[in-house]
């Protein structure tokens, strides 16, 4: 089980890409529409390796989830899991400059929400394997 702040980590680097904000936009601005990696690969104009690359990574921590039509697989916002991340990113800036009681040790810490956030994380990221 991972701990929440590496956990976030994770998802901070994996938003802190260009690219992979702009597909987000792409899929959050279209919420309920599916793209398959060729229709984002257009409108961003790069290659579609490229974009598998950055959809796999958007995958992989939940926020994309793929559907399977016959041979071409179409992915779509993961709504639920988008703002659970920014519930945490929220929560994260917001205890940032307090002094920290718990002398670091996060998995004590009432503000990390780790139970919750570990369990949700399980879930989306067994939904997506």
């Amino acid at each position: 089980m991972k701990g929440h702040i590496k956990n976030m980590a994770e998802v901070l680097k994996a938003l802190g890409d260009e690219k992979r904000l702009k597909i987000i936009k792409i899929f959050a601005s279209n919420n309920n529409e599916t793209f398959c990696v060729s229709d984002v690969a257009k409108q961003l104009n790069i290659s579609q390796p490229a974009t598998s690359q950055h959809i796999k990574v958007l995958k992989n921590i939940g926020i994309l989830e793929e559907n399977r039509r016959g041979f071409r697989v179409f992915y779509k916002i993961n709504s639920d899991v988008l703002a659970e991340y920014r519930k945490d990113i929220d929560e994260l800036f917001k205890t940032a400059f307090e002094r920290c009681q718990y002398n670091f040790s996060c998995d004590k810490c009432p503000n990390n929400n780790n139970n919750n956030n570990n369990n949700n994380n399980n879930n989306n990221n067994n939904k997506h394997q």
